[in-house]
């Protein structure tokens, strides 16, 4: 993937990044993704962050499934890692997970995949 999106590639359809924004949306898009999940809470560190209504916007504008999970960066609990696991089932893809370092969408994604 051709992109100026920082990526990492947790599986070969699946990637994590950084805090995105609702412009990034339609890089997603081109890039070839299909799916996006947010697991960054809503004003989490101040109001800088952007909300999710406007990420959802342009990800659904930009013909992406969007999905909202907010998780807490300091714990993910078990229902936390069965939704996750159940949008990895259910989106298509590839899927892009976002959250504000990425570290939390990894672990979330390891976390369902160990459970699994």
């Amino acid at each position: 993937m051709n992109t100026t999106l920082s990526l990492r590639a947790v599986a070969p359809d699946v990637c994590v990044a950084p805090q995105l924004t609702p412009e990034a949306m339609s890089e997603a898009a081109r890039v070839g993704f299909r799916s996006v999940i947010n697991n960054r809470p809503d004003y989490e560190h101040g109001p800088d962050q952007p909300p999710n209504a406007a990420i959802e916007a342009a990800a659904r504008a930009a013909g992406l499934e969007y999905r909202f999970l907010p998780v807490s960066g300091s714990y993910q609990s078990p229902e936390d890692v069965a939704d996750f696991a159940r949008l990895l089932a259910e989106l298509p893809r590839p899927v892009l997970v976002f959250c504000r370092s990425g570290a939390r969408s990894a672990r979330l994604f390891a976390l369902a995949q160990a459970a699994g």
